[in-house]
């Protein structure tokens, strides 16, 4: 068994490093419509949302996987010092800059670090929230869990949007193109390979419950919900743009019907929020 384990580690920063050199690749383009469209705006605001409802404004805020930094500019111009952090080195180059041209220096601290690296952290803070399912990409979860109750303060909240197991536009689009073993692809367990760019990102899927597990030792579940669930997911927003007549429809149902049992369990992400023990 002991000859085992240099081979799983090797292993799992073989991972990383694939994810790195993923999202490094398309850093430049990200906030175009591959990382910013109109569906990828709408969830973007639903964890804004939950963030104002539970962190004071004017607290530090810890955002993991910042991406190109539009969630921690937002923050920022709100009142809230953020610590930005992301395992790219391009898109924490990217959130750098946009910090600067937005001169929200003084409240947005940019920090190359990946989310299985938080034990470098000292800093406590009032609130953490990761967007867009970073937590997806990280090998050990638990560990990220105690972390995350280590650097937050007590009542503090976790605000993750996290990518679903269970997409059911997902599921029929792929389906209906005969690309059958593309459209099980989040119904694998352990780390599954998605093709970006022509790089690799090892993801991990989740049920709301599955996710929830590796936290409810440290954590109270606050509530759940799904984004993206009668609208679909943000890759196939060309077909939302072709179907003006029912964008407002189907936004009203996941408004109104995506923290609904049974509901909140499925959708492109599901936005989920913790509080600690």
């Amino acid at each position: 068994m002991e000859s085992h384990r240099p081979w799983m580690a090797s292993l799992d920063e073989g991972q990383l490093l694939d994810t790195q050199r993923a999202f490094d690749s398309v850093a430049a383009d990200y906030d175009g419509p591959r990382g910013n469209n109109e569906l990828i705006q709408r969830m973007r605001v639903a964890l804004w949302e939950a963030v104002f409802d539970r962190v004071p404004v004017g607290a530090n805020l810890l955002d993991l996987g910042c991406g190109t930094g539009i969630d921690a500019i937002e923050f920022a111009r709100c009142g809230y010092q953020v610590a930005a952090t992301d395992w790219s080195p391009q898109m924490v180059g990217r959130t750098r800059s946009r910090a600067a041209i937005a001169g929200l220096e003084s409240h947005v601290t940019v920090e190359h670090l990946g989310i299985h690296q938080l034990g470098r952290l000292k800093e406590q803070f009032a609130g953490i929230y990761s967007n867009f399912g970073p937590l997806n990409c990280v090998p050990d979860l638990p560990t990220v869990a105690a972390e995350c109750a280590r650097l937050l303060r007590p009542g503090g909240h976790l605000v993750f949007s996290v990518m679903g197991r269970v997409c059911p536009w997902e599921l029929l689009h792929y389906l209906s193109r005969g690309r059958f073993r593309r459209a099980i692809v989040r119904g694998r367990r352990g780390a599954t390979a998605v093709g970006m760019n022509r790089h690799t990102i090892w993801t991990y899927y989740y049920l709301p419950r599955e996710f929830y597990r590796a936290f409810a030792d440290h954590f109270v579940l606050e509530s759940h919900r799904a984004l993206c669930l009668f609208l679909p997911p943000p890759y196939l927003v060309d077909y939302y743009r072709r179907h003006p007549r029912w964008r407002q429809w189907l936004g009203w149902l996941d408004d109104h019907l995506g923290a609904l049992p049974l509901m909140r369990d499925m959708g492109d992400h599901f936005l989920i929020v913790m509080r600690r023990r």
